[in-house]
């Protein structure tokens, strides 16, 4: 959350020089000048900027400081170029499916027992998404405080690289007709804007099905003044010890590579050099702690030493649910992801993907899962009716706003590499299951609609098809008997993740309104743990516009900084 108080000269002057600079020095991915395995990194370096993260939000932060200062970037995972289930639209299922220790897709279950997986690539999120790019809405950007003509600048930055309009096909456009039929409008057609009513939105797969990432945009970056380092762990954050009442101040990382070796990682002299954390909202608040920063008796009971007690880290995690319904197809779909939207006045979004279905896979990628959790699943709870795949099938899904629930984060090791205990309490707040509510019903409203009668087998009503979600594996949660008579039971009972979960560092509670973290100096966190509630239908076009936005924030500062 930054003041809109920027000077318009000095702004526009400093970002044309930026935007004038980038062809001489960019470098098309993947980077092979400054990117390199962290085994071969000295044991200590040092930089004007040390970057946690090379996720959607850091990988454009990272290019944008690049243009004047030495950045190094440090990114847990590989590569997102030459995997065919990151660049190919047909691989996002077999991605999430995956839960080898090598995996881009690092699986998770919360507390609650919802499935769910956080990034281990370069790119993050945008390399292991379901692609859909839409901005947050004006209303959004004012509630923040962010400047609104430097959002869309840097909104306009990272669509130049990685967004794109998508060939709507037989089945998003029979979605899209359907929503239309049952009221959700206007049409706003194609546009990358939330606005209320039906549209469709932005995608990171281009024409061919391929993914763009988070990590194209480091396209922009300067490659004599950026470092990049994969299979990089960072294990903690080091500070200087508070001297004379000043504040403890962050001066480096300390990180280990894949043979497990450890390297020091340090901020050159100069009182405007940082370590920025962008690890996401699990990585991030679990890095604080970790660095010891955070609630003070959990960090005792880890035997991590308190640097700050701050209690508010890892508080407000919040995920926003999804519920979905499988539409068996009489006739052939196309391989779609998210690409139409509903917007509703009730703040819940309905939305839309296709393709083949192999519920054979879905059992055994959950029992999987469920070995994973050491929890125990009955063989026989899909419907053997829906075995004979891959199925033609469409799906519609609808993701609430916000949402008002909210839970925490604890470590449950030292190991940065364990993922933390994370609790989301889905639906804790009524509000939340009335709007999921709301949202089935116009679901079950767009499935009756004459515009899907071709996409429907004769006499499948929509409750029979709410019936069938029940006994799909989706969650650990306990079914009840209820959730077919009741929406309210059906929306807890099989409540699964759209990957929008945020918090654990939030504005106003660890950092400040520059996203500087509270109580110590040189240290900023810059991703989706700072946010209050989700941004827009699809965080990530706001998390990479974030970076960008922010980025270009830090170079004013030192430039005000260096004239003063």
């Amino acid at each position: 959350m930054v003041s809109s108080s920027w000077n318009p000269f000095i702004f526009s002057y400093f970002f044309g020089i930026l935007i004038l600079s980038i062809p001489c020095f960019s470098e098309k991915a993947p980077y092979s000048t400054f990117t390199r395995d962290a085994t071969s990194a000295p044991k200590v370096i040092s930089f004007d900027y040390i970057i946690i993260g090379g996720g959607t939000c850091g990988c454009a932060l990272a290019a944008t400081l690049s243009q004047s200062f030495n950045v190094l970037l440090l990114e847990r995972g590989g590569l997102p170029y030459g995997n065919p289930n990151i660049t190919n639209i047909n691989g996002f299922s077999s991605n999430l499916a995956n839960t080898s220790p090598s995996s881009p897709s690092q699986l998770f279950i919360s507390t609650d027992g919802v499935f769910n997986h956080r990034a281990r690539v370069l790119g993050g999120g945008s390399a292991i998404n379901a692609g859909f790019f839409t901005r947050a809405s004006a209303e959004y950007v004012r509630k923040v405080g962010w400047n609104e003509k430097v959002v869309n600048d840097s909104y306009e930055w990272v669509e130049k690289k990685v967004a794109f309009e998508p060939q709507v096909k037989q089945w998003q456009s029979a979605v899209k007709s359907g929503l239309l039929e049952v009221g959700v409008k206007p049409d706003n057609g194609f546009t990358y804007e939330h606005l209320y009513g039906t549209k469709v939105g932005g995608s990171i797969f281009d024409s061919q099905g391929h993914r763009h990432t988070a990590a194209d945009l480091l396209e922009y970056a300067d490659p004599t003044k950026i470092s990049l380092l994969l299979y990089a762990t960072v294990e903690q954050i080091i500070f200087k010890p508070a001297v004379g009442g000043r504040k403890p101040r962050a001066n480096g990382v300390r990180f280990q590579d894949s043979k497990g070796n450890s390297h020091l990682a340090y901020l050159k002299e100069g009182p405007m050099n940082e370590v920025l954390l962008s690890a996401g909202a699990l990585g991030s608040p679990q890095m604080l702690m970790l660095s010891g920063i955070g609630p003070a008796e959990q960090l005792k009971a880890h035997g991590i030493s308190v640097l700050l007690d701050q209690p508010m880290v890892g508080l407000g995690m919040s995920d926003n649910p999804m519920n979905a319904v499988i539409i068996p197809s009489p006739k052939p779909v196309e391989v779609s992801l998210i690409q139409v939207v509903g917007i509703t006045e009730f703040e819940s979004y309905i939305e839309a993907s296709s393709g083949p279905l192999e519920l054979d896979w879905l059992r055994t990628m959950v029992n999987d899962f469920a070995r994973i959790a050491n929890q125990s699943l009955d063989p026989s709870v899909i419907n053997p009716r829906f075995l004979n795949s891959p199925i033609q099938a469409g799906v519609i899904l609808e993701k609430l706003a916000g949402p008002f629930s909210t839970g925490f984060l604890q470590l449950s090791s030292k190991d940065p590499n364990d993922n933390p205990l994370v609790t989301f309490n889905y639906f804790k707040d009524p509000r939340d299951l009335q709007r999921c509510v709301q949202g089935m019903r116009t679901i079950a409203e767009v499935i009756e609609s004459t515009s899907l009668f071709d996409f429907k087998y004769p006499f499948t009503t929509a409750q029979a098809l709410f019936d069938t979600m029940l006994t799909f594996p989706l969650n650990l949660r306990p079914r009840h008997l209820s959730a077919s008579v009741s929406l309210e039971q059906f929306c807890i009972d099989t409540v699964v993740t759209i990957w929008h979960y945020h918090g654990g560092c939030q504005v106003g509670k660890v950092v400040d309104r520059d996203y500087k973290v509270l109580g110590v100096d040189g240290l900023r966190v810059i991703d989706g743990s700072t946010f209050i509630d989700s941004p827009g239908t699809n965080p990530q076009a706001t998390v990479m516009m974030l970076g960008r936005y922010m980025g270009l924030k830090i170079l004013r500062e030192r430039l005000v900084g260096a004239r003063s």
